[in-house]
């Protein structure tokens, strides 16, 4: 969890300004998918979180636009 808290700051939070609250809540969401599902961690042998599921994933969003 630090891992993934430090990360969130660094590459999202400190990176850029929001206008808003809602911008800001709308990256975090963008941002949490990327990193389950498509940013490489190397704890998981190169593979994004989401590959360790067992079944399917049905609800997978581009991470950026």
């Amino acid at each position: 969890m630090e891992r993934y808290q430090r990360i969130l700051a660094e590459e999202l939070l400190y990176a850029r300004g929001f206008a808003s609250e809602d911008a800001r809540t709308a990256a975090i969401a963008v941002c949490n998918i990327h990193y389950n599902y498509h940013r490489s961690h190397s704890g998981a042998s190169g593979q994004p979180p989401a590959s360790r599921l067992q079944k399917g994933v049905t609800n997978v969003r581009p991470s950026y636009s």
